[in-house]
């Protein structure tokens, strides 16, 4: 079925001499004879591992149509990554596509008509099939101009990456690579199939997932790349903060997105979408009395991420965020003492803020928002703790405030480290253990993770005879609090205390 792997540019013949210069890691380097067989025993596995592609490819080609695999399925099938995606390109029209598929597809949706996109289910497969086209971005709005094209040629022109522009033919396998994506896949570079300025200005988004593809497939932008996203920065202002949010989520949930945020702050694009970042890098005191924050904040970031294995999800948008945005609120509170300390009082609650406000900017979803902002907030409270001096009062309220995100807490507290005091470290890091430990004994004695007081709502009417309002709130406050000093009361001495307190209160 893949027996015709044609290379359609000019400089190369097969396949087998474009993928002889691949190299692929973290496996190691291979020899050329190895790489040759490797790569295309991968390309011909993409299609014998999806029969649909065989199917719909011959659906479109007896209807009068070109039909192509295109893009991240072809890309990730020649580096040895899952394929998650099929993605089609075409000749035919939307509707063209619709009638193809009418009869065959198990379902059949309009993804976006307008710019000639239509999903299909197609048994387990997933298929999202568009129409050739060559698209520019209007200055004056947010969303791309499409023109629908007839040229196979044209639609990869306009794709973002060379990398992105390569193509199977379907059904035959004939293989496309018209601006030498193979070899960029050889060399971990970023190239864009015409002049970068032009392929940017088009899309302004396309420079942020430059960024993306460099956290994501360990490649490095081309100089060229690199200063076009410097020179046209403050045209990602024209793009809606819903399609940076993706994108900045995308990258973030990436293997190594350090490399990704470092490309950002240092082409200018940060400062567009994400100022706070750019703005860690304070300048340091001479006498060196604070740590690099910016440097300080991303190596947290990439110690969360090696501490997500506590979590069930991974990666973890909220903890990413919260890691890479802990210390937003140091610029703001940095001040020097007389004798020239450096000091960031309530950086933590100031960060809060910055980050609600930030998030919020960028359309993220209220939980995401308050699970962030509450790991802000309550990043330094663990170094209250000293040498294991709390209370059990003073856990049960760490455990409280930190609700549902207590083990987020457990995580960013730890990756907070950075010091390079190896006896500072560990023993931060055996105090944290002990508060962990103190945290799980209250919890099996008390269940600690639903804390409540030992009468609810109803029992406070009832015993004080008092009925909805105001002081059923503040007496339930009272018991809560009660709750957190002394531990689990019982129902009798909760209720003589509430007495004592309510008398008093009269």
């Amino acid at each position: 079925m893949c027996s015709r792997f044609v290379n359609r540019s000019p400089s190369r013949t097969t396949i087998r001499e474009q993928i002889s210069v691949l190299r692929v890691r973290p496996v190691g380097w291979r020899t050329v004879s190895d790489l040759t067989d490797l790569e295309r025993r991968r390309l011909e596995s993409l299609l014998s591992t999806y029969p649909v592609l065989g199917e719909i490819g011959a659906r479109f080609t007896d209807a009068g149509h070109e039909l192509v695999l295109v893009g991240g399925p072809v890309r990730d099938a020649l580096l040895g990554l899952p394929v998650h995606d099929l993605d089609f390109a075409t000749s035919a029209t939307p509707d063209q596509i619709e009638a193809v598929l009418a009869g065959w597809a198990d379902a059949v949706w309009d993804v976006g008509r307008d710019f000639g996109t239509i999903g299909a289910r197609k048994g387990g497969d997933q298929l999202e099939i568009t129409t050739y086209r060559t698209d520019e971005y209007d200055p004056a709005t947010r969303k791309p101009v499409v023109a629908f094209g007839d040229t196979l040629d044209g639609d990869l022109s306009r794709r973002d990456f060379t990398i992105n522009a390569m193509a199977v033919r379907l059904p035959d396998g004939e293989f496309v690579d018209l601006f030498d994506g193979v070899e960029d896949l050889a060399d971990r570079r970023l190239r864009t199939p015409v002049a970068p300025e032009l392929s940017f200005s088009d899309d302004p988004l396309r420079m942020m997932r430059a960024a993306r593809f460099t956290a994501q497939l360990h490649v490095s932008a081309s100089d060229e790349v690199v200063e076009a996203m410097t020179q046209l920065a403050e045209r990602l202002q024209i793009v809606s903060a819903e399609r940076i949010r993706d994108e900045l989520s995308r990258l973030l949930c990436a293997g190594s997105p350090v490399d990704g945020l470092r490309l950002l702050v240092a082409t200018g694009l940060a400062d567009q979408m994400l100022p706070e970042l750019p703005a860690l890098r304070l300048e340091r005191d001479e006498h060196h009395r604070h740590k690099d924050v910016y440097e300080h904040s991303l190596t947290v970031l990439e110690q969360a991420i090696d501490l997500e294995h506590r979590l069930d999800e991974r990666p973890d948008l909220v903890i990413r965020l919260a890691a890479l945005l802990h210390d937003i609120g140091k610029p703001k509170t940095r001040r020097f003492t007389d004798d020239g300390t450096v000091t960031f009082h309530h950086h933590d609650v100031v960060g809060a803020k910055l980050a609600r406000k930030r998030l919020r900017a960028l359309r993220y979803s209220n939980d995401v928002v308050d699970a962030v902002c509450r790991l802000v907030e309550l990043h330094l409270r663990f170094h209250g703790y000293g040498s294991g001096q709390w209370t059990d009062a003073a856990v049960r309220r760490y455990v409280r405030d930190a609700g549902p995100e207590l083990e987020r807490l457990h995580i960013l507290t730890r990756a907070d480290s950075t010091t390079r005091n190896a006896k500072k470290a560990l023993r931060l890091q055996r105090t944290y253990d002990d508060l962990e430990r103190r945290i799980g004994q209250l919890a099996q004695q008390e269940e600690l993770d639903s804390l409540r007081p030992d009468l609810d709502g109803n029992q406070i009417m009832e015993i004080l005879q008092i009925g909805p309002g105001r002081e059923v709130g503040e007496a339930y406050r009272f018991l809560l609090e009660l709750r957190m000093d002394r531990g689990p009361l019982g129902e009798d001495d909760a209720s003589e205390a509430l007495r004592s307190w309510w008398a008093a209160r009269s």
